[in-house]
Order: structure tokens, then sequence, then C-alpha cells
């Protein structure tokens, strides 16, 4: 088989997941990734389906139920922090037969992450700032100005992927912004601490959840309305814009701004969605949010990172060496499943856009 060696950038929840299944059907894949470790911090997701299923199959089941959470309760909330209304979560576990789980979106990547690196070569603090296709491969310039090359490249590396804008252009190009920014935070020692339930208080234009975490220490979301206009990038700016709009909050807003102030790690970000007519070129190929990001509305995301990196893998392994066929089949198989993932975010009737006062957890989304 030719077309052995693949050089992996992103080290989140596709990325990992690709190299294992790609050194498992006998591949030789190297995974980079630009941060100096393994990223931290970020939300929890709801996690079931063929996520779930192939979670299974790389023996992560157990991992995943004893680092995750079985949340009994969705609660919304008024500004005195009374119940105004909510449900009960049963329903999901009995849909899925007990196969779902919340879990911390940073546990997920760390354990595909431990199974993958024993047959994968990981490069950290490292990424990928030139790409140069041959015949026979594709030599890569690393930022620290090494060059390798390798037989296949794939860009596993989220919305901002730098593989797609070396491969196929700016990312405005392809990149569909749904009028939301996320933010989120942890702080230890909140209180109270409300043990499985997800808390949500929302504004016109804006909502705020709080769940309690594992180890004293308690997860903050926000989902809120902007113009389109480029987000700040910078700490200082990001917490200044949370401020503005959740500064007459009720509910806990104000102890909640308090802990933002003295957070350093703050995942923020736009909502966004990527579409694109092709994902592949060449020697080079997307998988997860690189090649699809269906955005927090629409939910799934790390369970359909999985799901493409495990079909990839399937469709050039079944390829044997003829990397284009397998690239074309893997976007055949998944790309009307995406298209209805992502259309449902496109319709979805957020109940807390301007002109409305209720707020809709994102695990229901």
């Amino acid at each position: 088989m030719a077309d052995r060696t693949v050089l992996i950038s992103g080290g989140g929840i596709a990325g990992p997941a690709l190299a294992f299944w790609l050194a498992a059907a006998g591949f030789r894949p190297t995974l980079v990734e630009q941060a100096s470790q393994l990223r931290t911090g970020g939300y929890v997701i709801d996690f079931w389906g063929l996520g779930y299923w192939i979670a299974e199959r790389m023996g992560l089941e157990a991992d995943i139920n004893r680092l995750g959470y079985h949340v009994r309760e969705m609660r919304i909330v008024n500004d005195r922090g009374n119940r105004v209304a909510g449900f009960g979560t049963d329903i999901f576990s009995d849909l899925t037969n007990g196969r779902y789980v919340t879990l911390a979106r940073s546990d997920l990547s760390r354990l595909l992450f431990e199974k993958a690196k024993g047959r994968t070569e990981v490069i950290f603090g490292n990424e990928i700032v030139g790409l140069e296709e041959k015949g026979d491969g594709v030599l890569v310039r690393l930022k620290d100005r090494s060059e390798r090359e390798f037989d296949l490249v794939i860009g596993a590396d989220g919305l901002h992927s730098g593989v797609r804008r070396l491969a196929f252009g700016p990312r405005r190009e392809f990149e569909k912004k749904l009028g939301y920014a996320v933010a989120a935070f942890e702080v230890d020692g909140y209180r109270p601490r409300d043990e499985d339930v997800y808390l949500m208080y929302g504004r016109p234009g804006r909502m705020v959840g709080r769940f309690t975490l594992h180890n004293n220490r308690t997860l903050f979301l926000f989902v809120f309305t902007v113009d389109d206009i480029p987000l700040p990038t910078a700490l200082g700016p990001q917490k200044e814009m949370l401020r503005n709009r959740y500064a007459d909050g009720g509910w806990e807003c104000p102890r909640i701004l308090q802990d933002l102030d003295r957070t350093e790690v703050l995942y923020f970000d736009s909502v966004s969605q990527i579409r694109m007519n092709s994902w592949s070129q060449g020697r080079v190929a997307l998988c997860g949010d690189a090649a699809f990001c269906v955005s927090l509305l629409a939910g799934q995301g790390s369970a359909l990172a999985m799901i493409s990196a495990y079909v990839l893998a399937g469709e050039l392994l079944e390829a044997d060496g003829r990397h284009q066929e397998g690239f074309l089949r893997y976007e055949a198989f998944l790309r009307e499943y995406i298209y209805t993932k992502q259309q449902g975010a496109n319709d979805l009737p957020l109940p807390w856009h301007p002109g409305h006062n209720s707020v809709c957890s994102p695990a229901t989304w």
C-alpha cells in the first residue's frame, strides 16, 4: 500500500481519533499540535449515538462514564434564581439505552490522545506553515523551519484550520457566521453547586449557563448575539465584551462576572459553520470541523469529528493507496449527513433570540 505516512494537524477531537484509526489500519500517522500541550477548558458536550459507538470500539466507554456526568435536570431560572421551566433528562438515557453522558470536551480529547499516542509520532508546540505537493508526496514546512515529506496531509485543526487556509484559501471564503458568540470558563469553589443539574438564565439575545464539575469546579457558558464584526482575540477585550453584555443581568450574573475578572483561561469564539464544495485537494484533505463545522447550535460536533475520522481512515484503507478515491468516497459517504446537521442549526428557532425572554440549554440543541 502506498500513502502510508500521514501528517495530521490538530490535537483536539478529530486529530487523535484519526491517528488511532489510521494506525490500526497500518498507516504511520504523525500528529502536530500548535499548543505546547493538550488544551484544557472549553465546555461540556452531550455524547451519544455514533460517537459513543466509536468510543466503545476504542475501549473508552468505562473512562467516559467515569469522567462524565449523568445530568438529571435542565433547569431554567429567572432573575431571582427561581425555577420557571425545565425538564428531566431520563428520556435521553431511555432513548439511548443508557449510552448517553455529558462530558468535558477537553476530557474526551485527552482520552482520544492517550489511545492514539502509543502508535503515533506526536509533535507539540509546532504547526504547518507551508505545503508543497509533489508527485508522490507533500513537502511540509513547519513553524520551527524544519521540513518533512509525507504521503498525505490531513487538516483536523478545527474552525480556524491552518491547513484549510494553506490548501484551499482564507476562512472567510468558507465560513458562515450564525450571528452568535460563545464563551466559557471554569472556577474553583463556586457556590451553590447543584450537582447534575444544568442551570440556564437568559435575557433577550443572551444566555448564561452554570454546570457543576468534578473536583469542586464550576463551568460557566455564555452564548450571545453579535453583529457581523470581528470578535476580540485578546483576553482583556473578550472579558470586556462579556461584562458589557451581561452587566444588567439578574440571577448570579454579578458574581459570575467577578469570577470572570479573575480567570486567565477563557474559551471565546464565533458560532460559525464551515461550508466547502470539496474536502480534499490533491494529497491534502480535511476532517471534522476543519471540513464542515456544524456549529454549537447544531450540536454533536465532537461526535461528528470522530465519525469523520473513522470513515476517512476506513476509506483510505479500502482505497489501498489510491488516496483520491478514498477521499472522494469519504466525502460522498458523509456530505448529505453533514448538510442535514448544518441545516438543522440554520432552522433552529432559538427561544432566547432578541424579543424572547426564555432560554434553552445548548445540551438540547
